[in-house]
């Protein structure tokens, strides 16, 4: 997984959670690597469409 539990604890306490619990950090992560790798997926998939090999910002920002 790209986002850990810990990490996600983290994100969630800085935007004012003043506790988490486990299964909280563990679907938030779940949830946020999941949209990771969908908007990855689509990002390589414009690379390809456009015969280039190096993802780029906007490739990122289109996949959103």
């Amino acid at each position: 997984m790209a986002i850990t539990k810990s990490t996600a604890k983290k994100i969630l306490q800085e935007e004012g959670a003043q506790r988490v619990s486990d299964s909280a950090a563990m679907e938030f992560s779940r949830m946020m690597n999941k949209y990771a790798y969908s908007i990855a997926k689509k990002a390589v998939k414009l690379v390809a469409h456009a015969r280039r090999k190096t993802v780029e910002k906007s490739d990122i920002e289109l996949a959103k």
